[in-house]
């Protein structure tokens, strides 16, 4: 186990990766860009973020389980109703699409290197010890899920 394996909170991360972008694009805008609907495709995916991630907070609490991934041991249900039937991760993904509308609203083509960047760092230090706690808990269960549904979309 690696020392920042579950360790930030999500959310927390969300706003770091939003604050570097930020930072990014003030300090060193290369590759501005513009179009028509800018702003209105931004706050789109805003929406769109904000929606999945309640979603995905609906159907844990719906079941009584643990929203905060840090302690995956309180996890008391595997959940693959609502929208855990399109996506094992709605919630990170909700603020994937954040992540997209912020990079479009700040206008800059660097931003973009930032979402692989968001999705590995999920992937490694988030995702993955999740899916190792899950699948001690739920074995075969847990293993017929990630079958049957991606891990982000």
């Amino acid at each position: 186990m690696h020392a920042l394996e579950l360790k930030i909170p999500p959310i927390i991360v969300l706003f770091l990766f939003a604050l570097l972008m930020w930072v990014t694009q003030y300090l060193f805008s290369i590759l501005p860009y513009t179009f028509v609907g800018k702003d209105f495709f931004a706050w789109t995916l805003y929406c769109l973020g904000a929606l999945c991630s309640l979603l995905g907070v609906y159907q844990f609490r719906k079941v009584q389980t643990t929203v905060d991934p840090r302690f995956p041991e309180q996890t008391s249900s595997l959940v693959r109703s609502g929208i855990y039937r399109f996506s094992r991760n709605p919630m990170y993904l909700g603020f994937l699409f954040i992540l997209i509308g912020w990079a479009i609203q700040l206008a800059d083509v660097l931003l973009l290197l930032f979402l692989p960047s968001f999705i590995a760092y999920m992937n490694r230090f988030q995702i993955i010890p999740e899916e190792r706690y899950l699948a001690a808990k739920f074995g075969s269960d847990f293993n017929d899920y990630q079958l049957k549904v991606r891990r982000w979309l």
